[in-house]
């Protein structure tokens, strides 16, 4: 999987974890047909679940010493939360009262102890490497992934989320891109 996504990425057969993780956050955002890594990397787009998937297995194949973790948080988003983030189209989306979703990261283990990893969307921050990049969601309530971390979301979505209310959501987030 390394060499493909260094061959959609244009980056050098010896790419760094950090180019790497700067390669996937550059990706445009939006949903994969097949919602894997697998479908990430042929379509070169993903949504936070589908990177952070592929950013996964890459970094747990080749760079095991970081000890890749995905999380999932479980979070409220406000029309107010969507306009600061995401402008106006996207809070248009979300209902006055707020809508739950489950938004999926990354933790690698580095020096300094484990950091954040988010490559939700192209316009976030680039990571260096050392420290932690913000993660591109509110305040919430965090779940480490389990050996099924597709089967947790998605019990997380089922026990927290309104997909009628969601999906438009995403969408709008997609359109961003």
């Amino acid at each position: 999987m390394l060499k493909s996504l260094i061959m959609r990425a244009g980056l050098p057969e010896n790419a760094s974890a950090a180019e790497i993780v700067e390669a996937v956050r550059l990706m445009p955002y939006g949903r994969p047909a097949e919602r894997s890594a697998y479908g990430a990397l042929t379509e070169w787009r993903g949504t936070c679940s589908t990177k952070h998937a592929l950013l996964a297995v890459v970094l747990a194949e080749q760079w095991p010493h970081l000890k890749p973790q995905l999380v999932h948080r479980v979070y409220r988003c406000t029309p107010e939360d969507a306009a600061r983030s995401f402008g106006p189209d996207v809070a248009a989306t979300v209902p006055e009262e707020g809508l739950w979703d489950v938004h999926r990261y990354l933790t690698v283990e580095v020096d300094r102890g484990r950091v954040v990893i988010d490559v939700t969307f192209p316009s976030g921050p680039s990571w260096d490497g050392a420290g932690s990049m913000p993660i591109a969601c509110g305040q919430g309530t965090d779940r480490v992934a389990g050996s099924d971390p597709d089967a947790d979301k998605r019990a997380l979505e089922e026990a927290h989320c309104d997909p009628g209310v969601r999906e438009p959501f995403i969408a709008a987030l997609a359109s961003l891109t």
